[in-house]
């Protein structure tokens, strides 16, 4: 369990902040029709805004302004706990780029955080995306020299160990259900490339822990055109990494590739990547990572081919060449 790292000088402010009748209409709605909580709710002042990652954010007009409202999925990670305490613990160690939140209701049925509205569009929505890259490694080294205060008993999502275990473990027993398929062979051939290389062995070393925002999407990352400005969203996946491996699940993330690798290569040693060290390990975790979203495109190969021949590919190449 995450711990509260709730302000105790603020605790009542944002106590009385909490828009209860609000929340108490929304989580009826919950109940009764939760369908509808997937639409603008104009008779509540809200509308619903994209993204979120499997919650319900919504643009509101509240007594701070223009703010946004984050109702959270709820299951083994206690997904508003760590975003309301990882920009918290951001904003206490001046990291603006990541946001504000102004109140957390941990309701057991539907929890909910209030947000400062965050202007921009993603990364990936950009005509040149690479032009918020210097802004971006920035935030990230903000982000890296943040004590991990709260954080220090909690990885983030999708460590290292996540990958490694889904690949060896969910992945491998997936593949035994279709043993004469040609796909099979070839996945499993690559398997063997990577199990060779002794890639989980390198992430199983020990290696400096860093507060990580958890999620190497570039969707979550907003830029501000007229102001030149960035801001990250999102931290409900915060917590302990390693510089080299978050590096890697950014580059290998699919929303990256609106950048070429080039670019991302120059970028390393601003990403904490900068001594023999760091590259073998970030090396390993970019197969690693690689290898992990071609299993989850493997489910869609017969419907996202396109997709799935691209990460198949780059993953053959990276094991071929050492990442």
């Amino acid at each position: 369990m995450l711990p509260d790292h709730t302000d105790p000088e603020h605790a009542t402010l944002d106590r009385d902040t909490i828009p209860n009748d609000l929340l108490a209409e929304l989580r009826a709605l919950h109940r009764a029709r939760p369908e509808a909580l997937d639409a603008d709710l104009p008779e509540l002042g809200l509308t619903r805004l994209t993204g979120g990652r499997n919650n319900r954010v919504y643009r509101w007009s509240s007594s701070r302004g223009l703010s946004c409202l984050k109702l959270y999925r709820t299951d083994k990670r206690d997904r508003a706990r760590c975003e309301w305490n990882a920009l918290r613990h951001l904003g206490e160690h001046g990291v603006t780029a990541a946001g504000a939140a102004f109140w957390h209701d941990p309701h057991p049925e539907l929890p909910a955080v209030g947000l400062r509205f965050v202007p921009g569009l993603p990364i990936t929505k950009l005509d040149r995306p690479s032009k918020a890259l210097p802004a971006l490694v920035t935030v990230l080294r903000q982000i890296r020299q943040v004590p991990l205060g709260p954080f220090a008993t909690l990885g983030r999502l999708d460590a290292a160990s996540d990958f490694v275990r889904r690949i060896t473990g969910t992945w491998t027993e997936q593949l035994r259900q279709y043993p004469d398929e040609a796909l099979t062979r070839d996945m499993t051939a690559l398997l063997t490339a990577w199990h060779d290389r002794g890639d989980a062995a390198v992430l199983a070393e020990p290696a400096p822990l860093v507060f990580s925002h958890g999620d190497g999407n570039l969707d979550n990352w907003l830029w501000h055109d007229f102001i030149s400005a960035i801001y990250v969203l999102d931290w409900e996946f915060a917590g302990h990494s390693d510089a080299a491996y978050d590096a890697a699940e950014l580059i290998e993330h699919p929303s990256a590739r609106t950048i070429d690798d080039d670019r991302w290569l120059a970028l390393l040693p601003e990403l904490g990547v900068d001594d023999d060290q760091s590259r073998r390990r970030f090396a390993a975790a970019r197969r690693t990572v690689a290898l992990r979203w071609l299993a989850v495109r493997w489910k869609r190969s017969h419907d996202q081919v396109s997709a799935f021949e691209h990460q198949w590919r780059r993953t053959r190449t990276l094991l071929a060449n050492g990442g």
